[in-house]
């Protein structure tokens, strides 16, 4: 029997990350990439591995505690020797400390804020390897490691023989996500709020500061980590983009119709179809009919996407998140849906990886069925236009004769003025009703 030092992996440039959830206790059997213990970050919550197994004799932190890589968690008893060090190129899972992945990025890519965020906190490393429709050529305990990182071996580059995924790809893959992401909120940490600078880069004057205490009592809280780096974000945006919000209403009585008749026919344990899922495949048909919507600034370039991904804003009880249903063209109604609903539930439960907020080309702010009229969404960065939708009402509409009563969408398009003029930018907004209130126009 030996005592095997159990440390916190390579966790990239977060530092400080709290122990929130501690899932073992002294005298349970751990096995190898069991979780010890749930930290979060400054803007997302992961599960530390074990990576070694054995009988826990200590464990070297509480709830509470902040931890870096290198610190020492716990301690075990094992029956077989320590692995080796990180990097040796094996394939086995104990040849590599496990590397944790974040389980929660809050958004944008999204569902914007009702005050009009769209773009909370999103992840700054995209990857571009492309899928061929084959399965990645990597080993079972390779794919299993990929798993629970919630890694998508398609984009992973193999450096093996015959392009094989080594574990080391994984991790290597996993940390450059990592990294992109925490350059984003160094960033954003570094840029002027309104609540916390003195607004001197912007040459404003300085925040007002008050005594509130002697005008009554107070209570004090701390922000969650999600809403203090989407607030630095949704500034970055609002001040570097110049936005311009137009406002339309389309006519879904028909559309909502046909909605509610599929629901009722999958029955109550069938796919619930969201008018959401509907305005989706709506976006993609417009973004094919105006690609410069579907476009990201790139120095002085324009990088015109050939691929339709469409993030929606999940609310979380900690803040916005904005999953992103991948390849929206190619997806019927129900799977949409369906998706839509996974992600969600994820999105709740604190489990979305990196890769279900990456690449996103659109976004949708839909405030449902809370209220509200118009709004102005913030753009998600890189992305040049975000579309907001608020309760749909019953209105009278004149139809040439008489006025009818019509079930009216209320629309709300921001777009980014250096790429999108305001004729383009009423095209799409007319396109997009129109297609609401004659959903046949997707097939033309």
């Amino acid at each position: 029997m030996a005592l095997v030092d159990i440390q916190v992996p390579d966790i990239g440039d977060f530092k400080d990350v709290v122990v929130i959830e501690v899932l073992v206790k002294v005298g349970d059997t751990v096995k190898t990439e069991q979780s010890l213990v749930t930290v979060e970050s400054d803007k997302a919550s992961m599960e530390i591995p074990s990576s070694s197994a054995g009988v826990l004799r200590e464990l070297k932190v509480k709830l509470g505690d902040k931890i870096n890589a290198g610190d020492l968690l716990a301690v075990l008893e094992s029956a077989i020797s320590p692995p080796p060090p990180p990097g040796e190129g094996r394939e086995g899972v104990a040849a590599v400390a496990p590397t944790p992945v974040f389980a929660q990025t809050p958004m944008p890519s999204s569902q914007p804020s009702p005050s009009g965020g769209g773009s909370q906190v999103q992840a700054a490393h995209e990857p571009t390897a492309a899928f061929t429709g084959t399965l990645p050529h990597a080993s079972p305990s390779v794919r299993k490691f990929a798993r629970e990182l919630g890694v998508p071996l398609a984009e992973v580059e193999g450096s093996g023989p015959k392009g094989r995924i080594m574990l080391d790809d994984v991790q290597g893959f996993t940390k450059s996500v990592m990294a992109g992401e925490a350059r984003t909120q160094a960033q954003a940490a570094k840029a002027p709020v309104a609540a916390g600078g003195d607004g001197a880069a912007l040459g404003l004057l300085p925040w007002p500061q008050v005594d509130f205490a002697k005008f009554g009592p107070l209570e004090r809280r701390d922000m969650f980590r999600i809403k203090k780096i989407g607030g630095a974000n949704l500034h970055r945006n609002w001040v570097m983009i110049p936005h311009v919000c137009n406002h339309d209403d389309a006519d879904i009585t028909e559309l909502e119709a046909f909605r509610v008749l599929m629901n009722k026919e999958n029955g109550k344990d069938g796919i619930k179809i969201t008018m959401l899922a509907f305005l989706i495949k709506a976006s993609v048909a417009a973004l094919k009919k105006f690609p410069e919507f579907n476009a990201s600034l790139d120095g002085e370039q324009l990088v015109f996407k050939q691929y339709y991904n469409v993030a929606f804003a999940a609310d979380t009880p900690h803040g916005l998140v904005v999953p992103v249903i991948k390849d929206a063209d190619k997806k019927g109604i129900v799977q949409i849906s369906q998706e839509m609903s996974e992600l969600a539930k994820k999105a709740r439960d604190g489990k979305l990886s990196p890769a279900d907020m990456q690449g996103a080309c659109f976004t949708i702010s839909s405030l449902g069925g809370i209220g509200g009229r118009y709004f102005t969404p913030i753009i998600n960065a890189p992305e040049v236009a975000i579309l907001g939708v608020c309760k749909s009402t019953t209105q009278p509409v004149w139809d040439g004769q008489a006025f009818q009563p019509r079930l009216m969408l209320p629309l709300s398009l921001s777009w980014d003025h250096r790429v999108i003029d305001g004729a383009a930018a009423a095209r799409f907004n007319a396109y997009l009703g129109q297609i609401l209130g004659d959903f046949r126009r997707v097939l033309l």
